[in-house]
């Protein structure tokens, strides 16, 4: 057999070829935590800590970008504060209503 006669060499992997890491969403979960803190809007809360929860799930899992992962958590942070300070206020503000503490009066 002459050298052209060969069949050609078959390269084989030895390792499998890494899925692309997704990008993490920290920046815009922070910031929805922050405008939860800052609007006293605990829907904008728990958005962020529900997608906070998304995300560090998908990073432990390995399939997103760890790097965010400050960011996120304190997003998560952010939102969780926002969401108790709104429930404590809307009792606050029920126990006060039931009770006739609250008038509705004027300042001016």
């Amino acid at each position: 057999m002459t050298t052209g006669d060969q069949p050609p060499i078959e390269t084989v992997q030895a390792y499998p070829v890494e899925q692309p890491m997704q990008p993490h969403h920290g920046a815009p979960i922070l910031v929805l935590g922050i405008v939860s803190l800052l609007c006293s809007c605990f829907v904008a809360g728990i958005v962020a800590w529900v997608l906070a929860n998304s995300d560090l799930r998908e990073m432990d899992a390995g399939r997103m970008d760890p790097s965010g992962r400050g960011l996120t958590q304190a997003g998560k942070v952010c939102g969780i504060i926002s969401v108790v300070l709104g429930i404590v206020a809307v009792i606050t503000w029920t126990l006060l209503v039931v009770t006739g503490t609250y008038t509705g009066a004027k300042w001016f």
